[in-house]
């Protein structure tokens, strides 16, 4: 016998309780919208732990989520003190969380929103999607025919150097966490450094200058400059979202300095060792993967997606869906939209979109007009422009 689903009604269903989650939560009780947010970690915030541990934010303490600040302002915090802010967040505003829910499908059925997670069941007007568009990690094909005495792993599982075989180590991707990690490893491995940075901002951002006044610049332009809402933005969002993020807190010099060699880009493998565009084997212990990650979207049985697999949006709205808003893809609407100085503005903005949508559908249901929901479960309107985004380590 088929077990029962639990139904659970309510207006409007946040997918992830992250930053971008408790955001769009923060503003949608200011509008006294109905909304449920569900995260599939056991515990706020683990989005955050479960990275390695000596992690810190590249950004000064003081620019936190809207209502309630992290002790301090110019310190850069740590991984768990931001786990630990976001719980603290959820519970200070008593905002409506259910852990270990995770979303396995994403449809419509004549005008409502469906979505299962195994045993529960929630249907909602609005779905708002508060999550990175990249989830699960990428490593290359060719990783499984290295050795199996290598210790290998992608630095979503890579904690501390605990986890990892004695001898020389490579870093595969030189990204801000590829760059961490090799700086890490290079005080009790041989480290190489495989790939090239895009760049990187060139002065050491923990002096006072750079906490006080060059980040105040860089958050402007981040913020006000490369926006949708701007020429220079709009020409420069496509090559920006195909690019990994420029090196923040490590430099070229400092890895040079640390004793990490740099070696070509890996290509393949060969008698069970990572093969360098220049034809070299590299006889190493362990290997770490910083090679980004994967679409995270494939339980969204909508036709909202381009030909790469992006959802198509305007600005986090889905004109296709109507009723579906995205909230934390990268350059969602600036090049600030993914991080926790920039997420909250267009949390603001989609919660007040979301309200005005709520309205509207209590005005037609109490006048006995058709809702505005109702219409059918694979519409294939008109497209909008491809939004295309890529994230990197």
């Amino acid at each position: 016998m088929q077990a029962v689903k639990k139904i659970s009604r309510t207006h409007t269903v946040v997918i992830g309780g992250g930053q971008a989650g408790l955001s769009v939560g923060y503003y949608l009780s200011k509008h006294k919208v109905p909304f449920l947010i569900v995260d599939a970690n056991p515990r706020m915030g683990d989005a955050w732990r479960n990275r390695w541990d000596s992690l810190r934010l590249f950004t000064p303490s003081r620019y936190m989520l809207p209502g309630l600040r992290l002790p301090g302002s110019d310190n850069f915090p740590t991984k768990n003190q931001v786990a630990d802010y976001l719980e603290q967040y959820a519970r200070q505003f008593q905002l409506p969380v259910e852990n270990g829910v995770r979303i396995e499908h994403l449809s419509r059925t004549g005008g409502i929103f469906v979505l299962d997670a195994g045993d529960r069941e929630f249907h909602c007007d609005t779905v708002v999607v508060a999550m990175a568009n990249y989830q699960e990690p990428r490593i290359p094909d060719f990783a499984s025919q290295l050795s199996p005495e290598i210790v290998q792993m992608h630095s979503h599982r890579y904690r501390n150097p605990s986890q990892l075989n004695a001898g020389p180590v490579l870093i595969v991707g030189l990204g801000n966490s590829g760059a961490d990690i090799a700086m890490e490893l290079s005080v009790s491995h041989a480290t190489f450094v495989s790939g090239k940075e895009t760049g990187y901002i060139r002065w050491p951002i923990e002096t006072f200058f750079s906490r006080n006044i060059a980040f105040r610049v860089v958050r402007f332009i981040g913020h006000h400059i490369l926006s949708v809402k701007t020429p220079i933005g709009r020409k420069a969002r496509p090559a920006l979202l195909h690019r990994a993020t420029p090196l923040i807190r490590v430099k070229p010099n400092d890895l040079e300095a640390a004793g990490c060699q740099r070696v070509p880009r890996v290509v393949g493998a060969q008698d069970g060792l990572p093969v360098l565009e220049d034809g070299r084997r590299l006889n190493v212990h362990n290997v770490i993967w910083c090679t980004g990650y994967r679409h995270g979207f494939p339980w969204i049985d909508l036709p909202i997606f381009d030909e790469h697999g992006d959802p198509r949006h305007v600005q986090g709205e889905v004109p296709e869906v109507p009723g579906l808003w995205f909230v934390g893809l990268h350059f969602l609407t600036a090049m600030s939209s993914a991080s926790l100085i920039g997420v909250s503005r267009d949390a603001r903005r989609i919660a007040g979109r979301v309200a005005a949508r709520a309205s509207a559908l209590s005005h037609s249901q109490h006048h006995g007009l058709e809702p505005l929901t109702r219409f059918p479960a694979k519409s294939h309107a008109a497209t909008a422009e491809p939004e295309l985004t890529s994230v990197s380590d």
